[in-house]
């Protein structure tokens, strides 16, 4: 027989007002872009407070299948051995879960090593899109099976011959990404054109382009959608990865229903991640923001206010935003994350549909949301195994009272442990 679900987890209603101070795991979005650059550079490299969850432990477990070692350091640091040269397959399927980094850096990886291989997941990550990747992997030189999505066989020879590309990245900013992190290796080095609609995502393009330098790349992004590297050997790095500012979303949020303060420790002066934008917009819906040289404290305010925001630069900020919106005094309009339909679940239609069945008035629109807040009763709340959906309700739940998350687990995605660090936020 299979297994039962668990029980689905009752979000808990706020007691009273706030006073914490949370560390924050490492961002995923960071952590995987290490990972690749250290094992296509020149020497061992140590990423040090990684995020340790299912998308980064699919990445270091797929590069050790490319014949990376991949190994434990002090402190949960990863010490990764790359050696610059092509890397013989050791592991011919790797999975990939349900992760876009995965799926999207990984391919261009797999082209560079010695041996076949088949990268496959989640069925949800066999609809997520990878087609113009695939495109332009082929236009390179590299020797793969799959047309638009995953399975993906990759026959390995050691080496792409690179080039001069175009593709359309309006659906993913991770489709240019891929391509970037492995263009030092490839012969010729790489040239990525954009072409098509709206591109999603510009910081996370801006985190890999600062992730290349640091590894000794040259790249020139001077020129609005188009990216050049260089052939050229990587640098092994001491890196330290940056806490996770999206993540931060549900923690900060939490003053705004509940009262008081939370402070988030190890918050970068200069950060290039989408998330740095999150005190602005909690500001703008009536939170107080203070900062230190490595803090942002969120206090509560005047109020809870309805936002109109494009949320195009920082997607991953839409569903917290989402639930504080539908707990706020006047409407809100967010848009510009059209793309975000093709993430771990439609999160448009997600988010929309759950907070509508409690009684709420959200409008889906192509690109966004309206919502307008109405009295909501609590019921059990599908997170559609969606970290950033599950951290959404538990961010309502503070303020509805019998809110229940359905998978809440899956938040290991970004925080291994999401209720015990909710819990103690709560106090």
């Amino acid at each position: 027989m299979p297994t039962p679900p668990p029980d689905p987890w009752p979000a808990p209603l706020a007691s009273g007002p706030l006073s914490a101070t949370v560390e924050l795991p490492g961002s995923k979005s960071v952590t995987n872009r290490a990972l690749v650059l250290a094992a296509l550079a020149e020497g061992t490299s140590v990423v040090r407070r990684p995020l340790r969850s299912r998308d980064t432990e699919l990445m270091a477990s797929a590069l050790r299948g490319l014949g990376v070692d991949v190994t434990d350091g002090e402190d949960g640091a990863w010490v990764v051995a790359g050696s610059g040269e092509p890397q013989v397959v050791r592991q011919r399927d790797l999975d990939v879960g349900n992760a876009g980094t995965c799926a999207r850096f990984l391919p261009p990886v797999a082209a560079l090593s010695l041996g076949e291989v088949r990268l496959d997941g989640d069925p949800r990550v066999r609809e997520r899109p990878l087609g113009p990747l695939l495109v332009a992997l082929r236009q390179l030189g590299a020797d793969l099976d799959g047309v638009h999505a995953l399975p993906l066989v990759v026959r390995g020879k050691g080496v792409v011959a690179g080039g001069s590309v175009e593709l359309d990245a309006s659906e993913s900013s991770q489709l240019v990404s891929g391509l970037l992190l492995s263009g030092p290796r490839f012969t010729e080095g790489v040239t990525v054109r954009h072409r098509g609609g709206t591109l999603p995502s510009a910081p996370h393009l801006a985190m890999t382009v600062s992730a290349l330098r640091a590894s000794g790349a040259s790249v020139d992004d001077t020129e609005s959608g188009r990216w050049t590297v260089a052939p050229g050997a990587l640098r092994p790095r001491d890196a330290v990865v940056e806490p996770d500012l999206s993540t931060a979303a549900a923690y900060l949020a939490a003053p705004l229903v509940c009262g008081g303060s939370v402070t988030i420790t190890g918050w970068p002066r200069d950060t290039a991640q989408p998330g740095a934008v999150l005190p602005e917009l909690l500001e703008a819906m009536g939170g107080r923001v203070s900062r230190t040289d490595d803090a942002v404290t969120v206090s509560a305010g005047d109020g809870l206010h309805g936002l109109t925001a494009d949320l195009r630069d920082a997607p991953e900020l839409t569903t917290v935003l989402a639930a504080l919106a539908a707990l706020a005094d006047s409407p809100s309009r967010l848009t510009g994350v059209a793309h975000i339909r093709l993430q771990e679940t439609d999160r448009l239609a997600a988010l929309a549909k759950e907070l509508n069945g409690l009684g709420g008035d959200v409008e889906e629109l192509p690109d966004g949301l309206v919502i307008r807040p109405r009295r909501l009763t609590g019921g059990v709340m599908d997170s559609y195994e969606d970290h950033r959906i599950a951290m959404a309700w538990a961010v309502l739940g503070l303020g509805v009272s019998g809110v229940e998350v359905r998978d809440v687990a899956t938040t290991r995605k970004t925080v291994p442990d999401f209720v015990g660090s909710w819990t103690t936020m709560l106090g």
